[in-house]
C-alpha cells in the first residue's frame, strides 16, 4: 500500500487550515470487501481516525480516498493500516508530511508558517529573508508577488495568494533575454528584476517609478555612474542609467508610480542591487503594452 496527499501545495508541501486534504491510498493486490483505518497525525498526536473501504482501481489494484480538514496549524501526516483478514494479510503505510498553516498573515506574525511563505517566495526569486518572521522586508516581497499576479497591492496574505504561490504563479517573465546580465524595470507592474545571462531571473524587487507628472524615461540604457551611500536628495546607493535617472533606495516606496523619474526600491534592498549592478550593466525600462515617456528630463530625481 502507498499513500499520497492531494490538495497540498508548493515545493514546501503546505496545506491551509479550513481546507480539505485528501489521502489517496493504492493497494496491490485488490481484494474485494476489505477496509483500512486511516489516521491523521498532527505533531505526533493522533487527531482523526476513519475507516475507508477499498474500491477496485484496475490492473489488479485497489484504492481509497479519505478527506480531512484541519482547524489548526502544524506538521501533519497520515497512516493507514489493514488488519489481517480471511482474504488478505496485514499491511500498513505512511504518507509524507505536510505543514498546515493559516492563510492570513501580516507584519508581526512569526513561526514556521511564515517560513513556508518566505521559502515559496524565495523559490520564485523574490528578495525575502527566510527566518520565520513577517517583517517589512517580507511584506515588500508579498507586495511584489501581488503586483505580478494582479492582486491588491497590500502587504498581507490570504488563501488566494497561497493558492497562487502553490501553483507557481508570480514568475517574472523576462522580456529582453538577449541583453545578457541586465536589469529590467516593468513600469506596468512596478517591479524591478535582476536578470542573469540566458534570461535567468536572479532577484525580484518591488519598485516605484516616475509619477505621471514626472514620468520615468523608457528605453534601453546602461549604467554609467554609481554613487554609494546617501546623497543630498535622500537617494541611497544610486545606479545612474541616463542623466539624473537612477535605480536607488529611498525611504518611501509606494505600491504605485510616485517618484520624480527614478526607480525607487526599498532601502534594505539597495545595497544588494548596488553590489550586483556594474558600470555598463544594461537597464531595460518599459511598459508591458508599449508607450511611455520618451523625453529625457535634466532635472529627474528621486
Amino acid at each position: 500500500m502507498t499513500l499520497s496527499l492531494q490538495h497540498v501545495y508548493g515545493h514546501s508541501r503546505f496545506a491551509l487550515t479550513g481546507e480539505s486534504v485528501i489521502v489517496r491510498g493504492v493497494v496491490l493486490p485488490y481484494v474485494p470487501h476489505q477496509r483500512v483505518v486511516v489516521r491523521f497525525i498532527r505533531d505526533g498526536r493522533e487527531v482523526y481516525p476513519r475507516w475507508a473501504g477499498v474500491a477496485p482501481l484496475g490492473n489488479g489494484a485497489g484504492q481509497f480516498h479519505v478527506g480531512y480538514t484541519s482547524a489548526q496549524g502544524g506538521v501533519e501526516w497520515a497512516t493507514a493500516k489493514h488488519s489481517a483478514s480471511a482474504g488478505q494479510g496485514a499491511f500498513s503505510a505512511r504518507s509524507a508530511q505536510v505543514r498546515v498553516l493559516g492563510a492570513d498573515m501580516r507584519e508581526g506574525f512569526s513561526g514556521p508558517g511564515v517560513g513556508v511563505l518566505q521559502q515559496q517566495l524565495s523559490a520564485l526569486h523574490y528578495e525575502v529573508p527566510i527566518d520565520g518572521v513577517f517583517d517589512e522586508a517580507t511584506g515588500q516581497a508579498v507586495v511584489a508577488f501581488r503586483k505580478l499576479t494582479g492582486l491588491a497591492r497590500i502587504p498581507t496574505t490570504d488563501a488566494t495568494l497561497f493558492h497562487l504561490l502553490g501553483e507557481g504563479a508570480g514568475q517574472f517573465h523576462v522580456r529582453y533575454r538577449g541583453d545578457g546580465r541586465h536589469v529590467e524595470a516593468d513600469l506596468t507592474r512596478q517591479v524591478l528584476a535582476e536578470i542573469e545571462p540566458g534570461g535567468r531571473v536572479r532577484r525580484i524587487y518591488t519598485m516605484s517609478s516616475g509619477k505621471p507628472s514626472t514620468p520615468t524615461f523608457t528605453g534601453r540604457f546602461r549604467v554609467y555612474s554609481k554613487t554609494p551611500g546617501t546623497n543630498a536628495n535622500g537617494m541611497v546607493d544610486s545606479n545612474y542609467f541616463i542623466r539624473g535617472y537612477a535605480i536607488h533606495g529611498y525611504p518611501e516606496v509606494p505600491t504605485f508610480a510616485a517618484s520624480h523619474g527614478c526607480l525607487r526600491i526599498p532601502i534594505p534592498d539597495a545595497p544588494s542591487v548596488y553590489a550586483w549592478v556594474r558600470i555598463g550593466t544594461p537597464v531595460d525600462v518599459y511598459f508591458e503594452g508599449g508607450g511611455g515617456s520618451h523625453t529625457v528630463r535634466g532635472n529627474a530625481g528621486p
